[in-house]
């Protein structure tokens, strides 16, 4: 499947708006999610306990809760995620952090049914608070280099929209995340800063084309010449992205079927941001790179019919 749009001419910024309120709406219906909702934190980020159990055959869901029943009332798992080839790992998540007599019953059982102690691992609030901070500076520190890097290959202005982008892919997966209460966990944050790299390449691939055109134009003045040039950079960009971010969704929606229980949030999070990703690149960044680019235009225009007559412009 090989799309192309080179021989067309498409209006993307008379859509501008649609784009805008698009974005706005769901960017307010995240927030209204996350102040409700919330996040279904994991006990990488919050404080809890987690049992791994590995069975000489397949087990199911069903198994293992009864295994916990048996061992006594307060062993409720909140989470079980299978994995191995055949089903035959378990990993097992309690929120709150199990006591050492605790861990010694559920050790001494299967060791009784398995002939193996599971291991078990625990996070205390303090190291869940620690994760989640670190994973919020590797965000900032990103976004940071970002600026600095597009600023110098570009412009300031074209650092500003892509960072607005990229805001844009990481809220919409986070906002996903808390509509379907599925767990946050480590993967999660590696699944983000994953869509932060292809984001900004995606949205990096569209500012070079546009500067591209910029240079061959033979008048930039106004909004119009810019309009123009915007619509024909994404036009150009566009079989490239589509083409492209298909690639990446089948790979991702493959593991996201047969990769197993244990990186299923890690795919379902690249699905979303490829998607979130490659809409941001064409109809949030380049659109408010337009305005903004406009609106300097205009300014520079005004400030060289105020300059008084005999002093330069700048």
């Amino acid at each position: 499947m090989n799309f192309n749009f080179q021989n067309q001419e498409i209006d993307f910024v008379k859509h501008q708006k649609k784009f805008f309120v698009f974005s706005g709406a769901f960017a307010l219906i995240g927030v209204i999610l996350l102040l409700t909702l919330g996040l279904n934190l994991g006990i990488d980020f919050d404080s809890g306990s987690r049992v791994d159990l590995l069975a000489p055959e397949t087990i199911t869901a069903e198994e293992v809760y009864n295994d916990f029943a048996e061992i006594g009332d307060g062993f409720t798992p909140d989470a079980v995620q299978l994995g191995g080839d055949n089903n035959e790992m378990a990993s097992v998540g309690f929120v709150g952090v199990l006591t050492p007599d605790e861990i010694a019953q559920i050790q001494t059982y299967y060791q009784d049914k398995y002939g193996a102690e599971p291991s078990v691992s625990t996070v205390d609030p303090l190291i869940g608070r620690e994760l989640a901070r670190n994973a919020l500076f590797a965000v900032l520190i990103a976004s940071i280099g970002i600026i600095i890097y597009v600023t110098i290959r570009f412009e300031f202005l074209y650092g500003i929209a892509a960072i607005v982008a990229l805001l844009h892919d990481a809220f919409f997966i986070i906002a996903a995340f808390s509509l379907l209460q599925i767990e946050v966990n480590v993967p999660f944050i590696a699944a983000v800063l994953t869509i932060v790299g292809y984001s900004i390449n995606d949205t990096i691939v569209t500012f070079d084309r546009i500067r591209e055109n910029m240079k061959l134009a033979k008048r930039v003045k106004d909004f119009e010449d810019l309009r123009k040039i915007v619509n024909k950079s994404l036009t150009q960009t566009l079989a490239r992205s589509i083409n492209t971010v298909l690639t990446v969704v089948f790979a991702a929606a493959a593991i996201f079927i047969f990769g197993g229980e244990a990186i299923r949030s890690f795919a379902l999070a690249l699905l979303i941001g490829l998607v979130a990703g490659t809409y941001s690149s064409m109809f949030l960044a380049a659109q408010l790179w337009l305005i903004w680019k406009a609106k300097q235009l205009k300014s520079k225009k005004f400030t060289a019919k105020q300059q008084p007559e005999g002093e330069p412009t700048v």
